[in-house]
């Protein structure tokens, strides 16, 4: 690594003002009762080659609690894009300019979405509250979720059925919904949706795939007819307490709420915390990294509760996590470098009418690669120019 990360000379706020502004926006988190990120900003770096890589990943390693990577350094021909907050900015500035990182400012005020994010939420509580019907336009917090679930399992209680697989750290419960229409331990496929509790926008499709299912079969002969040989089971809130926070205190947490003794970070990304390869690629041993793996594989109630799950279930056979970045599908096995012996068949659908062009991620180092379920899981993510939802006031999704 060539040299620490220091301050440097440049342009910039005094080390007065800046004091000043920090005072300010933690006066203002207080009282709004949510972490401010007033002049944070994302940067998309373009890492020429290997050893501009690792100067990024040293970066991480520099300061865990400060640069979020949100596409993590994989290999140069993949932009890096990482949330800085402000207090930072001129450090790591420095730190790019004099590395020779070319970056480019893709988001020059986190706040002002977050903002704007808020403001359509309350607009969309205020008409849910007099038209007594639920938007799935709009984003909503977990009461509002799980209490959503009730209701849309007794509308479709033919069909629908609510599973409690297991308790969260903080002992909230861990719904299942269950599609099926009979029959016991049949095949089934799992859809799961926010084991990164900031990527509100897997939590929303989550609900609209539920909703579409439920209203379409019956009128559609292909889902009718998968329904009548398989079950279909979909885990809208995966990580129920790292949401809750998103909610109440940091719109951009993204791990779990776990605690160990004697270490103050907490927090674990679920994502990471699976067996198969478990602390290689894309993970990360430090407990105040967003990609800590855990102290063991398994280690959180969340995984453990899908994996004792499908484990008993003994018939899944397909298992999909839906996130919202990097724009990719990520087949089994994505933590190694060896293709996988049907590798001609899982990239079949890409590009095909049913999934519109898509990036094919396996075999190939990546930040997301560690953390496969078994060895199933797979993560799918459509490329920008297919259709995927979007709600107001966020235009790029954090994973």
């Amino acid at each position: 690594m060539q040299g620490p990360l220091g301050r440097g000379p440049g342009p910039g706020l005094s080390p007065v003002d800046r004091r000043t502004l920090l005072i300010f926006t933690f006066i203002l988190a207080v009282a709004w009762g949510q972490v401010n990120f007033t002049g944070d900003q994302v940067l998309r770096v373009l890492a020429k080659n290997e050893k501009q890589l690792s100067l990024l990943r040293d970066l991480e390693g520099l300061k865990p609690q400060k640069v979020d990577f949100w596409r993590g350094p994989a290999r140069p021909s993949l932009p890096v894009d990482m949330r800085v907050p402000f207090s930072e900015l001129h450090d790591v500035k420095a730190y790019l300019k004099s590395h020779g990182l070319t970056y480019s400012v893709m988001i020059k005020d986190i706040q002002v979405l977050l903002d704007e994010e808020r403001d359509a939420m309350a607009r969309s509580r205020r008409l849910e509250r007099s038209t007594s019907s639920f938007s799935y336009s709009s984003y909503h917090t977990l009461e509002e979720i799980y209490s959503w679930i009730d209701n849309f399992v007794a509308e479709h209680s033919n069909l629908v059925s609510k599973i409690h697989i297991g308790n969260s750290f903080e002992n909230r419960s861990i719904l299942v919904l269950k599609f099926s229409t009979g029959g016991s331990n049949r095949r089934a496929v799992w859809i799961d949706t926010g084991i990164h509790s900031r990527e509100w926008i897997t939590h929303a499709t989550g609900i609209w795939i539920s909703k579409k299912i439920a209203n379409t079969y019956g009128k559609d002969h292909v889902l009718k007819k998968i329904l009548n040989a398989m079950d279909i089971f979909i885990e809208i809130v995966t990580n129920p307490d790292g949401f809750a926070f998103t909610h109440s205190m940091n719109r951009l947490w993204r791990k779990n709420k776990s605690s160990q003794h004697g270490i103050a970070c907490i927090g674990v990304d679920l994502n990471r915390n699976w067996k198969i390869g478990f602390g290689g690629n894309g993970s990360n041993k430090n407990p105040c990294s967003e990609t800590y793996r855990g102290p063991s594989p398994e280690s959180e109630p969340e995984v453990a509760a899908i994996v004792g799950f499908i484990t008993s279930h003994g018939n899944f056979k397909a298992l999909i996590s839906i996130h919202s970045y990097s724009q990719m599908v990520m087949y089994p096995y994505g933590h190694s470098l060896e293709p996988v012996p049907n590798h001609e068949e899982l990239i079949q659908p890409a590009g095909s009418r049913w999934t519109g062009p898509m990036t094919v991620a396996s075999s190939m180092p990546s930040a997301s690669s560690s953390g496969t379920l078994d060895n199933m899981a797979s993560c799918c993510q459509p490329h920008r120019s297919s259709p995927q939802p979007r709600r107001p006031g966020w235009r790029f999704g954090p994973s």
